[in-house]
C-alpha cells in the first residue's frame, strides 16, 4: 500500500504519472528536503502558505551559521538536522557537517577526506558541489579526490559506514554529480575524460550491484529517475547522448545522439517526454520521446546549462545562465513568456505551488508567480555576495548557502522563516 505521506506528495507535485519509487524510510517528504533537488527530485517543493517571500539580514531571518570551507552542494534537511558537505582548502580536507535544525548550532564535523584535494578546474567549481542524499539512516555524499570519485556513506552521528571508489577521474571543468536513492540502491554518475562511469551501490554495504561505461568526454550531470511512458527510467544527459538506463540493473533501455557535449542540468520528465539542456559546444534544450523510438518532440537553442528545469501541469519552467525566466508547453515547445531577471544564474529554481524561486550568482534571491498565463514578480532579496548552491524548501522555511566577500571569503547557511507568522 502506498505510504501516506508518498501519496501527499503526488498530490501537490500532480506528478502521479511520473514519480519513482523511492525508499525513504524516516523521512518525511512533506516537511524534509532530503537529496538534490527535494523530495521529488524534481524541484517541487511542497505547497506552504507560510513561507517567508522578503528577507535580509535583519528581517525573518531565524538563524545564520559561518560554514567552513567552500562549497557549492545544498543543504539537506531530514528530521531535527541540517547536512552540508564542505571542503577548506587551507586544511585540505572535505568534510559533512551536521547543524541543528533548530537553531543552526553544529551538531557534528565528518572529515571524509584529507590532503591530496584536486584544485584547478574552472574558477566557479567547488570541492564540495555535491549535496548530500539522506534516505533517515545513512548519509551519502561524493567528492573528488586524489584523482578518483568517491562515494561515502555516513551514519546519522556522522560515523563512516562505507567508501567506495567510484572510477579514477580527468579533472576538466570540476566534479558535482550528487548521489540518488533509489530502492536499496545509491546511483551516482561519474562523466570524464577518460571514459566515464555510472553505477548502483547497495545502499547499506556499499556493494558495486551495476556499472555503465561512459564515452571519454566531460560531463557535470547528476542522475534522475524518472516514471515516463509506463515505466521507471534513470536518466543521464550529454557526453552528446540522451540515454536511458533500468535504475534496478544498469541496463540500457534506449540512447540516442540528441544532447551537447557537456550538461549540468538534472533531467525531467511529462510522463511521456524527457528534457535535457545544455551550453558546451552549443546552447541546447531538446524534449525527447520516453519511448524508446528516438523521436524529438520539439528543440530550439536556448541556453539552460547549470541551472536545472521544472516540469508542472504540461509546463517546462526554466531559469536561463543569463537571467531570464522562461515558460514552454512541454508537447510542443512554444514559449508562452520570456522575462529578464537579472544577473547570472548557476543555483536551480525551487517551485512551491506556482511560487518560483530562483537565486542568481551574487546573492539575489527572485520569488515570482510562474503560470502558463504570465509571470509575476512577487519580491526580490539580497543575502550576502554570492550564491551558487540551490535553496533547499521545507516546513515553513527556506535554506539558502551564500558567500561574503569582505577581504576573507565566508560562507553561510542561512534559514529564513515568516517570523510573524
Amino acid at each position: 500500500m502506498m505510504n501516506h505521506l508518498l501519496l501527499a506528495v503526488l498530490i501537490w507535485t500532480g506528478a502521479a504519472a511520473f514519480f519513482p519509487t523511492v525508499a525513504f524510510a524516516g523521512v518525511n517528504l512533506g516537511k524534509d528536503w532530503p537529496a538534490w533537488r527535494g523530495p521529488t527530485g524534481t524541484g517541487l517543493a511542497a505547497p506552504n502558505q507560510s513561507l517567508p517571500i522578503r528577507w535580509s539580514e535583519t528581517e525573518n531571518v531565524l538563524w545564520k551559521t559561518a560554514i567552513p570551507g567552500r562549497g557549492h552542494g545544498s543543504p539537506t534537511i531530514v528530521g531535527e538536522r541540517v547536512y552540508l558537505a564542505t571542503a577548506d582548502p587551507q586544511k585540505l580536507t572535505q568534510s559533512v557537517l551536521a547543524l541543528d535544525r533548530q537553531s543552526g548550532a553544529e551538531v557534528w564535523q565528518t572529515i571524509v577526506h584529507q590532503g591530496q584535494l584536486d584544485t584547478g578546474g574552472h574558477r566557479n567549481t567547488s570541492l564540495a558541489s555535491s549535496t548530500v542524499a539522506c534516505d533517515g539512516e545513512r548519509l551519502f555524499i561524493n567528492f573528488l579526490h586524489a584523482g578518483a570519485v568517491h562515494m561515502t556513506a555516513l551514519d546519522l552521528n556522522g560515523k563512516k559506514i562505507w567508501q567506495q571508489k567510484i572510477c579514477d577521474f580527468i579533472r576538466h571543468q570540476g566534479f558535482g554529480s550528487s548521489p540518488l536513492i533509489y530502492g536499496s540502491l545509491v546511483l551516482v554518475t561519474a562523466d570524464h575524460r577518460g571514459g566515464g562511469m555510472i553505477a548502483g551501490l547497495d545502499r547499506s554495504t556499499g556493494e558495486v550491484v551495476w556499472t555503465q561505461s561512459r564515452p571519454k568526454i566531460p560531463n557535470y550531470t547528476s542522475p534522475a529517475v524518472v516514471r515516463a511512458q509506463g515505466r521507471e527510467q534513470m536518466l543521464v544527459a550529454g557526453c552528446n547522448l540522451i540515454s536511458s538506463f533500468d535504475p534496478h540493473t544498469g541496463k540500457k533501455l534506449w540512447e540516442i545522439d540528441g544532447s551537447t557535449e557537456e550538461c549540468v542540468v538534472t533531467m525531467v520528465t511529462d510522463g511521456e517526454r524527457v528534457f535535457a539542456s545544455g551550453g558546451y559546444p552549443r546552447n541546447h534544450t531538446v524534449a525527447v520521446l520516453a519511448d524508446g523510438s528516438g523521436k524529438v518532440a520539439w528543440q530550439n537553442a536556448s541556453r539552460i546549462y547549470v541551472p536545472s528545469p521544472i516540469v508542472k501541469d504540461g509546463h517546462l519552467y526554466g531559469v536561463m545562465d543569463a537571467g531570464f525566466a522562461v515558460c514552454w508547453k512541454s508537447d510542443t515547445g512554444e514559449e508562452l513568456w520570456k522575462v529578464r531577471l537579472g544577473g547570472d544564474f548557476f543555483a536551480s529554481p525551487v517551485m512551491v505551488g506556482r511560487r518560483i524561486f530562483a537565486s542568481n550568482v551574487t546573492g539575489k534571491t527572485f520569488v515570482f508567480d510562474a503560470t502558463p498565463q504570465g509571470f509575476k514578480s512577487v519580491a526580490e532579496n539580497q543575502l550576502g555576495d554570492e550564491a551558487y548552491a540551490s535553496p533547499a524548501i521545507c516546513g515553513d522555511r527556506v535554506y539558502l548557502r551564500v558567500a561574503k566577500n569582505g577581504g576573507t571569503r565566508q560562507e553561510f547557511l542561512y534559514c529564513l522563516w515568516l517570523a510573524n507568522f
